[in-house]
């Protein structure tokens, strides 16, 4: 899941001229927007039930963004006058006025990723650079702590809603993170960095779509694609067409990266991908300090260590784990390290495994761009699986058929395709999104996007994000969520339907979680309505939790049709999945707890004294990765994860997450993971809740106890 922009109250906006006094308060009771002449068609500025995606243009954004700053900038200055701040004259119109600005950001910003371009990149820098300063006002205007200070004091606080307590909470602990106590040449260092970081947080990310994008890799003679499937090589024939070449092009695009790496016998062409994309924005590899991220990575890891001192932080990684369920370094360092010393020894143990059967089938060394096609061969071997084969039966339309299936059996909800005129009015950014709508009965309760396919000018992997967040209206109505899914899968081909890989199937489930807890929400504050307001270190639970479908009997068959036959897959190629479920799983944990300890051993650690950057990576390299990497990989200039999507000091989320989910699972298992009783428990107990309540309280309000600690390894047979 993407990181959003805004943080509880606000953390959005600010470039602000005044408007007229009389329109504050149309503003604050949710009534249309009364729009000077020039603004009346812009898209981000229409607040109907769905975003207008199809009408933007990159010149709309910056007069939207003044506009809306601005009168966020005077709401809350009228409302911050209150005498006697009450939830309804204060907190609902700072609500109301932040949800403008926020849906109107959520279009920009989802955009920005999809459809890239230079004058989009142009108006998204101006915009960000207006929101970030906005941002920084809003944490460290007085007169509205004061006022959140005097509701917290309030006796209406004590009758508040949980939901109620927490939004007020969370927003007094954001202000204090946010620099309120900061004064004179204090306060304007810290806007300084704040806005700064928000600069390199996009380069970083421009750096890393420039480098895919300014890469590819042109065969011509066919016979260096064996063992490539006739799928990936159709694939890369259309795509060297596309760009008026003989041939066969190869991307960094993952789907074009994973089939080479994985199949090709080509051992120098393994090569020549392998180092593109582990050396992709730095100064290593074919495009060797083009685009290169090393000095954004030095800058962003310097800012973050002052802004942390500013703060009266140790570090930035004490700073970032404030509001998190894991809420002292000692705590994570303890997690991971535990997690290191029971999992390595069993991975180095695959590794050696894996080097001997490479070396028994004629491989003199394995390196590392050898290792995906070893592997992908043992295994084949091992449980007699061919992805590719299984690919076939991964027709997409029945992986979402089955999909939703999943969540009507478990959630209660149905899921409707948006098709013909109702879709036109759904404005989509790109003819293949598609629009679905969530119902409980004859009730809507949610309406999402899915976006599938790698292209152009699109970021790389798979995320869920907001669109628009569950809210009550000032007339009472209910703004229902809106999310959407991206991923990067293979296109449709040659009259054949887009075929998934069964990893693809899982990231699929993944990211639908992630929705389901956007869209299942019943809250009705927006600060912790659905995924807002969650710890950071919890919000990958419920993404992960529904991965465990994916390798179930009863699932696979339902998600499963062969694309010519309609036959469902055999049952033996389903057992055959499910035994190879935990196929060098000790090496996917060790590889997932490096990122962790890389990440946040570079934000506790850091020393403005010296660049300790090369230092913590080559110590993770020795003593943590078990597999036989370059000295010349640079994964921490593409990691897009910790250097621009939120999850800096915070990439061990990934594990934390996934011992709740192992755990949680446990108990679908047990009652059935198709159980309507577990499912109706699981929402009850988390999905409805949102961020209104303690991540812990909610695990045990599910599980009646505290999570075990050995739950992960256990699911993954490493103990």
């Amino acid at each position: 899941m993407k990181r959003r922009h805004f943080l509880g109250l606000s953390a959005l906006s600010l470039g602000a001229t005044a408007l007229p006094s009389f329109l504050l308060n149309a503003y604050a009771k949710d009534t249309p927007l009364p729009l000077p002449p020039e603004l009346a068609s812009n898209p981000l500025l229409q607040f109907g039930a769905l975003p207008n995606f199809a009408d933007f243009r990159p010149e709309h954004l910056l007069p939207a963004i003044k506009y809306l700053t601005a009168y966020q900038k005077e709401v809350v200055q009228f409302v911050s006058n209150q005498q006697t701040p009450t939830w309804q004259n204060f907190y609902l119109r700072l609500e109301s006025a932040q949800n403008k600005v926020s849906r109107a950001w959520h279009i920009a910003n989802h955009l920005n990723s999809v459809q890239d371009s230079d004058s989009l990149r142009d108006a998204y820098g101006k915009a960000d650079e207006i929101l970030t300063s906005h941002d920084t006002w809003l944490g460290m205007y007085l007169p509205l702590y004061e006022g959140y200070v005097k509701l917290k004091n309030s006796a209406e606080y004590a009758k508040y809603s949980p939901a109620q307590r927490q939004a007020v909470d969370n927003a007094l602990r954001d202000f204090e993170l946010s620099g309120i106590a900061l004064q004179g040449a204090d306060a304007k260092r810290y806007a300084e960095i704040v806005s700064r970081l928000s600069e390199l947080s996009t380069q970083f990310s421009n750096n890393v779509l420039d480098a895919v994008a300014g890469f590819e890799l042109i065969v011509t003679d066919e016979a260096r694609l064996s063992g490539l499937s006739e799928l990936a090589i159709t694939q890369a024939k259309q795509s060297a067409e596309s760009k008026g070449k003989a041939g066969y092009r190869f991307t960094l695009d993952y789907p074009s990266y994973s089939a080479v790496v994985t199949y090709a016998d080509d051992r120098d062409l393994r090569q020549a991908m392998y180092t593109a994309y582990r050396t992709r924005a730095s100064e290593q590899g074919p495009n060797a300090g083009k685009w290169d991220n090393t000095p954004v990575i030095q800058e962003i890891l310097a800012l973050r260590y002052e802004l942390a001192k500013l703060l009266g932080y140790r570090t930035y990684a004490d700073y970032a784990l404030v509001p998190r369920m894991a809420n002292t370094p000692a705590i994570v360092m303890d997690f991971l390290q535990a997690l290191l010393t029971q999992s390595r020894p069993k991975a180095k143990a695959e590794i050696a495994t894996l080097q001997a059967y490479a070396q028994k089938n004629g491989a003199p060394t394995l390196e590392a761009w050898d290792i995906a096609y070893w592997s992908e061969k043992q295994r084949s071997e091992l449980y007699s699986i061919d992805d590719e084969l299984l690919r076939e039966y991964f027709v997409e339309d029945k992986v979402l058929s089955g999909l939703f299936s999943t969540a009507k059996q478990v959630f209660g909800i149905d899921v409707k395709e948006v098709t013909g005129k109702a879709k036109q009015v759904a404005k989509v950014w790109h003819d293949e999104v598609r629009v679905f709508d969530v119902y409980r009965g004859a009730q809507k309760i949610a309406t999402f996007y899915m976006d599938l396919y790698a292209r152009d000018n699109k970021n790389g992997g798979a995320w869920m994000d907001s669109a628009i967040e569950r809210r009550r209206n000032a007339d009472g109505t209910i703004q229902l969520p809106v999310a959407h899914i991206v991923c990067n899968f293979s296109k449709p081909m040659a009259g054949n339907p887009s075929l998934l890989l069964h990893d693809e199937v899982t990231t699929l489930f993944h990211e639908f979680g992630h929705a389901i807890h956007h869209m299942l929400t019943q809250i009705d504050i927006m600060a912790v309505s659905g995924i807002n307001g969650v710890a950071w270190d919890v919000v990958e639970f419920p993404s992960q939790l529904l991965e465990n479908w994916t390798w179930d009997t009863k699932a696979l068959q339902m998600l499963s049709a062969h694309y010519k036959t309609g036959e469902n897959l055999p049952n033996e190629l389903i057992d055959k999945i499910i035994a190879a479920k935990n196929y060098q799983a000790a090496m996917g944990v060790v590889r997932q707890l490096e990122y962790g300890l890389f990440d946040f051993r570079l934000n506790l650690e850091y020393d403005p004294a010296r660049d300790n950057l090369a230092l913590i990576r080559d110590d993770i390299k020795n003593n943590v990765s078990v597999l036989n990497e370059p000295e010349w990989t640079r994964t921490a200039n593409s990691f897009s994860h910790i250097f621009s999507g939120g999850y800096a000091a915070g990439y061990y989320s990934y594990m934390w997450a996934d011992v709740l989910a192992s755990d949680a699972f446990g108990k679908f298992a047990q009652m059935g993971i198709f159980s309507r009783q577990a499912g109706q428990e699981y929402w009850q107990a988390f999905l409805s809740q949102g961020g209104s309540k303690a991540p812990m309280a909610m695990f045990v309000d599910f599980m009646g106890r505290t999570p075990d600690p050995d739950a992960l390894l256990k699911s993954r047979g490493i103990i």
